[in-house]
């Protein structure tokens, strides 16, 4: 049961987390009265809070509050688990640094056995095409 809890927790932590992020944005886009009445409640709950503490810190408190509701709701039984507390970036935010793909060495082309079969040339292929479409219009003339 307690493996059921933690997975529980898990993805009710992913789930607030997420609608939060979705709901701040389209709060800040002016799509407030569009959002379901839960997700208002929330973020005027946030909006509140924010006059008195850090954004960091509301945002903080929101997101629990989101959270301990989806545990209950997704069945979680007992008191909701503390939830892992999630490395820090260096820079203190959630950008990721763009990496290039390191190259992959490609596979060795294997041996012509001359049986196989060989791709048709594209000029062949537009040679045909023209061939058929001016044979088309000499059959309708």
């Amino acid at each position: 049961m307690a493996q059921t809890n933690a997975t529980i927790a898990k993805k009710a932590r992913s789930r607030a987390e997420a609608d939060f992020a979705t709901w701040l944005m389209m709060a800040k886009l002016g799509s407030f009265d569009d959002l379901p009445p839960n997700a208002q409640d929330f973020l005027n709950r946030y909006r509140a809070r924010f006059g008195e503490m850090s954004e960091a810190k509301s945002k903080t408190v929101a997101v629990n509050e989101i959270y301990l509701t989806y545990y209950k709701e997704m069945g979680g039984t007992g008191p909701a688990p503390e939830p892992e507390p999630r490395p820090m970036a260096a820079g203190g935010d959630n950008v990721v640094k763009f990496e290039k793909p390191r190259p992959t060495s490609k596979p060795a082309a294997a041996p012509a056995t001359g049986r196989g079969k060989r791709p048709m040339p594209v000029l062949l292929i537009f040679a045909a095409m023209v061939a058929v479409i001016v044979g088309i219009k000499f059959l309708v003339k």
